[in-house]
Order: structure tokens, then C-alpha cells, then sequence
């Protein structure tokens, strides 16, 4: 993911994380897809995380940002945040993804905010706010997602 230096993760976060043997910001990132995309994760707490993306290389046909590039943002986004919730022994997953595009943008750089809706035990539900360089809002999006154990991952596998 290119420059992961960029992340903010409050001290609380880097402190529970510590022991857990992995790289924060190589986790909580938007992975291989994110990085053909060029998603940047600017900060990340459970409760907010702010990434940005370039509408250039992630538009269709007709020059406009792709809904499925805010998708991608906004899944990531939300991703994060449900992963921060839930904490170094467990695991989020996207069950659902809910997007209205308001907008299209043809140049620039878009900036998601992820805040919670929900944070409960098994299910941590987001907002996604995707905004354009003048602060105008390109999409609304919210994620589901389920949070598990980390020893449930190990056995679905």
C-alpha cells in the first residue's frame, strides 16, 4: 500500500495492538485492490477513518469516478474501523455494502470518513461519507459488517 507511514492510529490503539506481532498499518489497509487504486489511509481509530483516493486511474468509461471505486473506499473504510472495534482476538467481515452516488467527479482527489452507526459484539454497522476536493459529497455509503473471533477464521479455513 505504498507510504503506510501515513496512517494515524491513536496511542491507544498502537498500545492494544502492540503485542499482537502484526504491522498496523499493513492490516488495516485496503490490501492489493486498495493499492492498484492508489487508497491512502490518512488516520484510524474505532471511531473514525479517514482515507483518500485519486479519481484518476479509477474512472469509467465516460471519465467519471466509478461507483465501484467508492465502493471499494467505503468498504475499506468501514473494514477498518469494525476491525479496530472488535480488537487484536477478532476479525470483521463486509456483509453489506449500501451506496448512493450524489455526484460524478471527473479530476481530483476524494477524501471517505467512516464514523460508527453501530458497534455491538457480533455486528459493528458504519457510515462512509465521500467527499470531493471542495468538500462536496460524491456518495453515501454504509457497511455491515460481522465481527467473529479470530479463532473462527482459523477453523472456516
Amino acid at each position: 500500500m505504498g507510504e503506510h507511514s501515513t496512517t494515524h492510529f491513536p496511542q491507544e490503539i498502537l498500545d492494544q495492538w502492540a503485542d499482537s506481532g502484526l504491522d498496523l498499518p499493513t492490516l488495516f489497509s485496503a490490501g492489493h485492490l486498495g493499492e492498484r487504486m492508489s487508497v491512502r489511509i490518512t488516520e484510524a481509530s474505532p471511531e473514525r477513518v479517514v482515507g483518500t483516493m485519486p479519481v484518476e486511474g479509477n474512472t469509467q468509461p465516460y471519465g467519471l469516478l466509478h461507483g465501484g471505486a467508492s465502493a471499494v473506499l467505503a468498504e475499506t473504510l468501514g473494514s477498518i474501523g469494525a476491525m479496530l472495534h472488535g480488537g487484536p482476538s477478532r476479525f470483521a467481515v463486509g456483509v453489506d455494502l449500501n451506496c448512493t452516488h450524489h455526484r460524478g467527479v471527473r479530476s481530483g482527489l476524494v477524501t471517505g470518513v467512516a464514523t460508527p452507526v453501530h458497534r455491538g459484539r457480533t455486528s459493528a454497522v458504519y457510515e462512509i461519507a465521500i467527499t470531493d476536493e471542495q468538500g462536496k459529497r460524491v456518495c453515501s455509503a454504509r457497511l455491515t459488517c460481522v465481527v467473529r473471533d479470530a479463532e473462527a477464521a482459523d477453523k472456516a479455513v
